[in-house]
């Protein structure tokens, strides 16, 4: 089975050796996204709400490059520094998965990549 690796300039380069994504088969495999700005490098980590908004736009262009969306997730893992958070997190996460969501783990962990508040990480269909 081909192993492809996608990567896009409308997510945030890798910032260690590992690739955005990799696709196998039908299956996508994104690596966590961090809230980093794409066009400008820039961290989003003042508010929770917008970090999550940049981490859901930043899988979303990753499952785009890969020939998928976000309607094909089957799984996703979100990693938090603050369970406080997850109120907040949720109300942005839900507007991106409106019908049949994905099937869902969220951990709060001690500490994240240049100290964000919030990691997504996702797993789905390609047709």
């Amino acid at each position: 089975m081909e192993r492809k690796v996608i990567n896009t300039s409308k997510a945030p380069s890798a910032i260690g050796p590992y690739s955005q994504a990799i696709k196998v088969g039908q299956m996508l495999f994104t690596s966590g996204q961090i809230p980093i700005d794409p066009a400008t490098g820039e961290l989003v980590n003042d508010d929770i709400k917008k970090a999550t908004e940049r981490v859901m736009e930043n899988l979303k262009a990753i499952l785009e490059e890969a020939g998928t969306s976000l309607n094909n997730v089957v799984k996703t893992v979100i990693f938090i520094k603050d369970m406080n958070n997850f109120a907040a997190i949720n109300e942005v996460y839900g507007k991106y998965f409106t019908n049949n969501p994905p099937a869902r783990s969220c951990v709060e962990v001690a500490r994240l990549p240049k100290d964000v508040q919030i990691e997504i990480e996702a797993v789905a269909l390609v047709e």
